[in-house]
């Protein structure tokens, strides 16, 4: 018979609240804001109070660590699963303020009726009404006496029945004597074992990821300044994606004080969305760039005080792991770092938001750059670097299966052999002439918009700095810039009138960027007569699509979108033909902007 690797214990809510005030039980924020809405928290006291069960809390024991004067500290509880309805229970019974999801705070006030023994979230009607106490926690305050509240209510409700009222109160500030089960997990399971149980036990079945371990060791780790990172790195994701956020920054004057806010202050006056971090990105990046590894296993372990070669835990090793940890998130949120590998991005023609189609791809191409900077590598080569390597992670999918375990391989590989060898090498073994000639050809045979190499390929457009499908102004960087959407070369209607189905005239080889009123033109004509048009417009003819008049200039335009011009001599080319010809033309554009980055 197996070991059992947990103990479940009853315990009552008040004992419960006491041990997570006085931090016996961590919570370590995995979720961080409270996202339950307040009919919720309504749901939860009147379930308590007719003594249904609320599910079960799942912690897990930090293990024993071995401190530095030879001494053994007992791990800490971390509260894994139940957060939510402990924060629920700590702001509806003792009025502690929540945060929201946009990391705001707030009361949550809900009122319960003695004579109807109904609970509800406090509103205006309610307010005015004497019939209900208009805050629970008046009833759980320190010094509160049920009689008193009684009679107080008596006052303002003369003909109320006081025996009732006063047995349903009493029966109200009873519901902390209710029992919960804690599940107490085994210190020594690993992150897999501890996320099945989760999902197992979890009935919404939320799966935990790698990151939310992370977070929950940082945040319950007080000696080595947990607390603060945590803050940290939520602060500077919240504020990547809604600058406006550093006013509600500065109200958490402890933070203020510390040397992060310095760092990441900046963030307050920008508009860029290249790159907006979630928690789990910047500790893939700082862990990966700091500690050589890319499973975030690893960082649990090496936070907690793990020596991989011993098996026990040691202080020394959690507080050096949470000075490389806290050193990388520095190099992370560094304004002058951050900017220029966006530049560098950029630079490679992912000149918005839109072009984005991995954040592991971006995760590691960050992680390239902080190594080059730490390595002192000439700017100029670690910028060839950077943009080389993030565009061949695009192109292959290098990262869209196990992305720790190629993390995990490809910094080892870089710090044992070097970033430009490795990198050099990859090239070599990976994208050879039969990549561009024949795989990448066929893996662009697909009708997502959002394909990597449909956005490889209108990045390389813009670092051609190539003008608009017929257009003879208007750069398809502006037509990006200006999120304009995709047109088809041979009309969607057109095609649907063949009879093709929805995956086929979608090809992405079937794709441009124009002007809207240069596609408006086209309508759904078909592409015999519209290139035909096309050809008499640049011959003397009139004017039909766009403002070419040029031949020449025509031709070159085609050739940037990577339309074969012998459309214009003999437009009758079947839209198959015109798919495979397309994609070979489109992969040698992308061989050519490879080639330039």
């Amino acid at each position: 018979m197996p070991p059992q690797r947990y103990s479940v214990t009853p315990q009552p809510i008040e004992t419960l609240l006491t041990w997570i005030k006085s931090g016996e039980i961590a919570i370590p924020e995995i979720q961080r804001p409270f996202v339950w809405d307040a009919t919720k928290v309504r749901n939860l006291l009147d379930s308590l109070y007719r003594g249904y069960p609320v599910g079960y809390l799942i912690a897990w024991k930090n293990p024993d660590i071995k401190l530095k004067n030879g001494e053994t500290s007992a791990g800490k509880r971390i509260l894994i699963d139940g957060q939510q309805r402990v924060t629920a229970l700590m702001a509806s019974l003792l009025g502690n303020s929540v945060l929201t999801k946009d990391y705001k705070s707030t009361t949550i006030r809900i009122a319960f009726h003695p004579l109807e023994e109904k609970f509800e979230v406090v509103n205006p009607a309610i307010e005015k009404d004497p019939a209900w106490l208009h805050d629970v926690s008046s009833v759980f305050e320190l010094g509160a006496r049920v009689t008193r509240i009684s009679r107080n209510y008596l006052l303002v409700n003369p003909d109320a029945d006081a025996d009732v009222v006063e047995e349903n109160i009493e029966k109200l500030r009873g519901i902390v004597g209710n029992q919960v089960g804690i599940i107490d997990l085994a210190s020594d399971l690993d992150i897999e074992t501890v996320t099945e149980i989760f999902i197992r036990v979890n009935s919404e079945g939320v799966a935990l990821s790698q990151a939310d371990f992370v977070m929950s060791k940082i945040a319950a780790n007080e000696t080595y300044g947990g607390n603060t990172l945590r803050k940290a790195i939520d602060y500077f994701c919240h504020l990547a994606e809604h600058p406006g956020f550093l006013s509600t920054v500065e109200q958490d004057q402890a933070f203020v004080g510390s040397e992060f806010y310095p760092k990441m202050k900046w963030l307050g006056g920008t508009v860029d969305d290249i790159y907006d971090p979630s928690y789990t990105d910047m500790l893939r990046v700082a862990f990966t760039s700091q500690f050589g590894r890319g499973r975030l296993q690893d960082l649990v372990a090496l936070l907690s005080g793990r020596n991989f070669e011993t098996k026990q835990y040691e202080e020394s090793i959690a507080e050096d792991s949470f000075g490389k940890l806290s050193q990388g998130i520095h190099q992370f949120i560094n304004e002058s770092h951050f900017k220029r590998f966006i530049m560098i991005i950029r630079s490679a023609g992912f000149i918005s938001a839109s072009l984005i189609s991995s954040q592991n791809v971006l995760n590691f191409a960050y992680i390239v750059y902080l190594h080059g900077r730490a390595m002192n590598i000439n700017q100029a080569e670690l910028e060839h670097h950077v943009r080389r390597w993030y565009a061949l992670s695009i192109l292959t999918g290098r990262y869209s299966g196990s992305p720790e375990s190629a993390f995990d391989r490809d910094i080892r590989q870089i710090n044992e052999r070097g970033l430009a060898v490795h990198v050099n090498e990859v090239v070599a073994a990976t994208l050879t002439d039969s990549f561009w000639s024949a795989l990448l050809p066929q893996q662009m045979d697909t009708s997502s918009g959002n394909s990597p190499y449909f956005l490889a390929y209108q990045a390389a457009q813009v670092k051609a700095q190539d003008r608009g499908f017929l257009s003879q102004a208007i750069t398809v960087l502006d037509l990006l810039l200006n999120r304009t959407d995709v047109h088809h070369t041979y009309p969607a209607d057109f095609l649907k009138k063949q009879g093709l189905s929805r995956s086929r005239y979608n090809q992405i080889a079937n794709f441009v960027l124009a002007q809207n009123e240069i596609n408006i033109a086209i309508g759904n004509k078909d592409p015999q007569m519209y290139f035909a048009q096309l050809r008499e417009q640049v011959r003397g003819g009139p004017l039909k699509y766009g403002g070419i008049t040029n031949e020449t200039e025509l031709r070159v335009n085609l050739a940037a979108h990577c339309i074969p011009d012998t459309l214009l001599e003999d437009p009758s080319m079947p839209y198959p033909i015109f798919l495979e010809r397309r994609r070979k033309l489109m992969a040698l554009k992308l061989k050519h902007w490879f080639g330039g980055l």
